[in-house]
């Protein structure tokens, strides 16, 4: 895989169908495998955080996220061109689980939405093995890894928010019994229909985030943070 570092942090090119690929050869070979989605608000929360910044270098699959990211690596002379985003690398992971009959499990977000996007996944992949979910307001954690051992998944999408579930992740993935951690944001929120995503088009124009400040104005000071980001992938080309 061709990695680059973004502002310090590791960025990995490569596509889904690769991506697909090697994670299901981590689970043919029980390898854990923690997968993070890199955006330009995440590295700016790293650049803060000692912790989260290692976190973010030790993720076995960083993935271009955020159109920020592209930007940064054309400016930085990089070859990633294409983003890799967290719900669709969700999407393409459970269709992998329906066709190698993989178990998923579910931990995050509010008890409804969690449950309808269990009932939304199973629609969608047929045969999918979705083998239990928590909503992401449990506070006994150890009750919470008890229950995912219990389901022993292949899969686990964890939907805290970030950085909480990166965290999250990082502090528990040896105690859990299984093999691919994703940290997936407000996918829960997509998957279920609470939110809108972007039309496929607008997606493919790297457009969404404009997208999703028109449905949601007070996005602006994430926004904002796209220009500091920019303007410190500049401020660091120039000093090196």
């Amino acid at each position: 895989m061709i990695k680059e570092k973004i502002l310090g942090i590791n960025v990995i090119k490569l596509d889904y169908k690769t991506l697909v690929n090697k994670i299901d050869e981590d689970i043919n070979n029980r390898k854990k495998t923690f997968i993070m989605a890199i955006n330009p608000e995440k590295i700016l929360m790293a650049r803060k955080n000692k912790k989260l910044f290692n976190i973010l270098n030790n993720a076995n699959y960083p993935i271009p996220d955020g159109i920020g990211i592209i930007y940064a690596s054309r400016l930085n002379k990089g070859s990633i061109r294409t983003r890799v985003t967290g719900i669709n690398t969700m999407e393409e992971l459970c269709s992998l689980a329906a066709q190698k009959k993989y178990k998923v499990f579910l931990y995050g977000g509010k008890e409804e939405i969690v449950k309808k996007a269990k009932e939304q996944l199973e629609k969608t992949y047929k045969g999918i093995n979705i083998v239990g979910y928590i909503n992401g307001y449990e506070t006994n954690n150890k009750e919470i890894i008890n229950k995912i051992n219990n389901c022993h998944p292949d899969i686990v999408f964890v939907a805290l928010g970030s950085p909480k579930q990166e965290y999250w992740i990082y502090d528990n993935m040896e105690a859990i019994d299984a093999k691919v951690f994703q940290g997936v944001g407000g996918s829960f929120d997509v998957i279920s229909g609470k939110t809108k995503r972007a039309p496929k088009k607008v997606q493919k124009l790297g457009l969404e985030w404009l997208f999703r400040l028109i449905k949601e104005p007070k996005r602006i000071f994430r926004q904002i943070k796209l220009i500091k980001f920019v303007f410190l992938v500049l401020l660091n080309k120039k000093t090196n």
